[in-house]
């Protein structure tokens, strides 16, 4: 059985989420300078804006994903051990899944609704 994240879907994943890494890494910045947010109440409905919001959400999202297939890609590659290899790989999933968890807490304790 062949997973979904292999081959041509990893390579897409990986492209795609460069993609999106390097326009929000380029533009919100740009955005934020644009905007001139000077106080903190300015700030804060920026980031509680809705597309400001999706647009963090999809950020991590993607890069969350591209760390994990590149990570992947380079174990698979240079770990020939089977039994290494899950490890590391269950290791970095953990990891990853942990780091997504901190990140939706970050967004939903800014957010107001663990409040």
């Amino acid at each position: 059985m062949r997973g979904v994240l292999t081959g041509l879907n990893a390579w897409v994943l990986q492209r795609a989420s460069a993609v999106y890494l390097l326009l929000f890494t380029l533009l919100m910045p740009a955005y934020i300078f644009y905007l001139d947010i000077e106080s903190f109440a300015k700030w804060n409905s920026f980031i509680l804006s809705p597309v400001v919001s999706i647009s963090w959400i999809l950020f991590f999202v993607s890069l969350l994903a591209h760390a994990w297939v590149g990570i992947r890609d380079v174990v698979i590659d240079y770990v020939h051990s089977f039994k290494l290899r899950l490890f590391i790989l269950s290791i970095v999933a953990l990891y990853l899944i942990a780091m997504m968890f901190w990140v939706l807490r970050i967004l939903f304790i800014s957010s107001g609704v663990a409040t």
